[in-house]
């Protein structure tokens, strides 16, 4: 079965402790951070890999809602929060679930299920989401090309179109499987399974030419070559 990492932020010390304690009892749930607001919550997503955000919106400093909207990618989300008004804001941000306090268990449970059923249906299918304006766009693995970094955004070229996402190639790369994509270079991440030809300090994909810098370029011919 596979493990959800997740952090909780909430400004109150019970909300923390009453999910901390249901997260606890559900096996599929790691809890790798408890925060009293979004900053520390900062700290933790560059810290390591978080598959799911049970987030708070009313909190100090700043609140759910406009930390989530700063967030370039963000796991999956699941508001839990007191004020029920804020539910259409929320979803337009794509959060799969919105929670009201008091959160009984078996509404928690309902929503931890379909994070990890939406999980699973990723892994299945073999496709990654990334967020374009306000929606959040699947790809299929094996259509992607390769990504090439624009500042804080990545160019994503797949064998049918081309799609820009706010992110950056490092977060993008952790979020791909390493048996499927190489670094080539600081600006560039390609599919192995699409390289046609290595010449010299290139790889050519299609009508595509990806430089291969000098200090990677063992690595990344070990990579092709064994894959």
């Amino acid at each position: 079965m596979k493990t959800l990492n997740c952090i909780i932020i909430d400004d109150e010390p019970l909300a923390r402790k009453g999910l901390e304690t249901y997260c606890n009892d559900i096996s599929f749930l790691n809890v790798v951070g408890v925060c009293k607001n979004a900053l520390r919550a900062n700290e933790i997503l560059h810290e390591q890999t978080v598959d799911l955000i049970f987030l708070d919106i009313n909190m100090p400093i700043v609140s759910g809602l406009d930390w989530l909207k700063s967030l370039p990618t963000s796991p999956m989300v699941i508001m839990t929060t007191a004020y029920p008004q804020y539910a259409l804001e929320s979803f337009s941000y794509e959060v799969i679930d919105y929670l009201v306090k008091p959160i009984s268990f078996d509404r928690f449970l309902q929503a931890v299920n379909k994070a990890y059923r939406l999980t699973k249906t990723t892994e299945d299918e073999a496709v990654f989401f990334v967020k374009r304006d306000k929606s959040l766009k699947k790809i299929k693995l094996d259509q992607v090309l390769f990504v090439e970094a624009m500042q804080n955004y990545v160019k994503i070229v797949t064998t049918t179109e081309t799609i820009i996402t706010h992110t950056t190639l490092k977060q993008l790369r952790d979020k791909l499987p390493n048996e499927f994509f190489v670094q080539t270079h600081k600006s560039y991440l390609v599919s192995k399974a699409q390289v046609s030809e290595i010449l010299g300090n290139q790889i050519l994909i299609g009508a595509h030419t990806i430089p291969i810098s000098v200090r990677l370029k063992k690595e990344v011919l070990q990579q092709i070559l064994n894959s």
